[in-house]
């Protein structure tokens, strides 16, 4: 055994190793050997591409569930595994990342479910600073859509390799040569094709391997434990179908599709490429199969003062995401933490770079989206999460002792921005902790003016209203709603010069504001009042994305 079991979900316990475990844990190579069977990626796709249902088949072939409930069943609602948010449950969506750990065919797998909607982008682009691969979900009706060809921009920023798997061959879908095209010349990225449809539709029958040369028919259980055939039988099955025309795609694909190729698609420029129908349980093994094999271990990690590499015997770690009253008994706050490099072990202190102050870490916390399992140890490439009480944000970063900063991980400017009216103005004590807690979670950016007039509230999306809205209710008891501004764009301020900083402040003290972390912040009424902003001060920075920096230790 591990340190990570593949169980049900249940009750919250302990994870341990067997005696025997440990003592391989104390060879000199035992730390290569965890960090290398890590695999952490992410699931992106448009929504309604089967994105949540794919999580589900992928943690059931894991083993790390016993029963996958549809996403939205006939006459009854049922909530996923990954959606556990009231408002994900009511709309059928997701807003919110979730983070599941199984292990699979000898690897760990870290499983990131982002938010499918672009409304809750931000999340998705910082979950995707913590993974090592992603899988691209497409529609094999609708092929490239516009928030897939996003968030496919954003993995190409970081050089995340991708691996695609077309989704809901079981229904009517496009030819597959050209859903192929349209992925190499839409995302300019090279294809290859691991698996073959045989047929589409009501004549889906099941998948060719290109490289094993078999082909697994979907069976009316479809548990993707399903028959395997050769040529012969293949050629057979064909002909009783009167779909001899298969035949001839699979001799176009082997002659005509690019090879797969390790080196290319771990530097980002191919995919390989599985059908299947997520629905249906058919082609998640051989996609299961294809990420333990191909997907790379844990990568290197930039900091503000050096590159962090996976195998160093020190732990690090980045927050990338912070989640509040995960379980509202006990009004929990959990900080989600990427390792970067050596082992974490249960009760080690650690340092918080941002204060510069030492931490325990006396409850670290393997996650099964709302379901949660101590960890007596983890390794880079995991993902853990770590409860505290306001002590750790968005983008800190935790060491050994060596003081360093993780950067990159963003906060994106807001497209909205309103007034919180409360009902009951007796409450508004609370409503400012809440709005506090809420945007170091990053469910709100609140702006307060350095004026003192009321403070904004910054969304990138209108979905994040109801969210605010539907949270502040659920979880603080505060019934809200919103008013408009005179505000209508927020750019951060930055300066080379620290005394022409404060001589822009002090001249737009009216519009400027301050942010969670205490970052100056312009408010313009206008995109004209902006540029002309911009015009009288030139050499004043205004930034419509903040990326974790290194700060000062305290």
């Amino acid at each position: 055994m591990s340190a990570i079991s593949a169980q049900t979900c249940g009750k919250a316990q302990t994870m341990t190793m067997t005696e025997t475990a440990r003592q391989a844990a104390d060879r000199p190579d035992a730390l290569d050997q965890e960090i290398s069977r890590r695999r952490t990626f992410a699931i992106i796709s448009h929504p309604d591409a089967g994105k949540t249902t794919l999580t589900e088949k992928l943690l059931l072939f894991g083993g790390a569930i016993q029963l996958a409930g549809q996403v939205r069943a006939r006459g009854e609602r049922r909530r996923t595994r990954s959606d556990w948010m009231s408002i994900e449950r009511d709309r059928g969506i997701s807003v919110v990342t979730s983070v599941m750990t199984f292990e699979y065919g000898g690897n760990v797998f870290n499983l990131l479910d982002t938010p499918g909607h672009e409304d809750f982008s931000e999340d998705t682009y910082r979950t995707l600073t913590a993974v090592d691969a992603a899988i691209m979900v497409i529609d094999a009706a609708k092929g490239i859509e516009d928030r897939t060809r996003k968030l496919f921009e954003v993995c190409r920023l970081r050089d995340i390799p991708i691996v695609t798997f077309i989704n809901k061959m079981d229904r009517e879908t496009r030819d597959p040569f050209e859903v192929l095209d349209e992925i190499e010349k839409t995302l300019a990225l090279d294809t290859a094709p691991m698996t073959w449809p045989i047929g589409g539709g009501r004549d889906f029958l099941g998948t060719y391997d290109i490289e094993t040369g078999k082909v697994r028919l979907m069976n009316e259980t479809s548990d993707d434990h399903n028959d395997m055939i050769g040529d012969n039988a293949l050629t057979d099955l064909l002909a009783s179908r009167n779909m001899d025309h298969v035949a001839e795609e699979l001799e176009l694909v082997r002659d005509g599709c690019n090879p797969f190729d390790l080196g290319a698609f771990r530097e980002g420029t191919l995919t390989p490429v599985y059908w299947g129908s997520a629905l249906r349980n058919f082609g998640i093994k051989d996609l299961l199969d294809g990420l333990a094999r191909f997907s790379p271990p844990p990568r290197d990690q930039a900091a503000d003062k050096r590159t962090v590499h996976a195998n160093e015997a020190k732990m690090t770690a980045f927050v990338f995401k912070i989640q509040a009253n995960m379980d509202p008994n006990h009004r929990d706050r959990i900080a989600f933490i990427r390792l970067c490099s050596g082992k974490l072990t249960r009760g080690m202190k650690v340092r918080h770079v941002r204060s510069g102050k030492q931490m325990g870490l006396h409850t670290p916390q393997f996650f099964f989206a709302q379901e949660r399992h101590i960890a007596d140890e983890a390794y880079a490439g995991d993902v853990v999460g770590l409860p505290n009480h306001g002590t750790l944000r968005i983008g800190d970063t935790l060491t050994e002792g060596e003081d360093l900063t993780f950067v990159g991980v963003p906060n994106f400017a807001p497209e909205i921005l309103r007034r919180v009216r409360l009902e009951d103005a007796m409450k508004a004590k609370k409503l400012k902790q809440a709005l506090q807690e809420l945007a170091e979670e990053g469910v709100v950016q609140v702006f307060r003016p350095v004026d003192g007039s009321p403070a904004l509230v910054g969304f990138v999306g209108a979905l994040q209203l109801d969210v605010l809205q539907n949270r502040l209710a659920a979880e603080y008891g505060l019934t809200v709603g919103f008013e408009g501004s005179q505000y209508t764009l927020a750019r951060w301020i930055a300066a080379e010069d620290g005394k022409q900083l404060d001589e822009f402040l002090a001249a737009n003290r009216s519009a400027t504001a301050e942010d969670v972390d205490g970052d100056p912040v312009l408010l313009s009424t206008s995109g004209y009042a902006l540029n002309y902003v911009r015009d009288k001060w030139p050499k004043i920075r205004f930034a419509d994305i903040k990326e974790t920096q290194a700060r000062p230790s305290a």
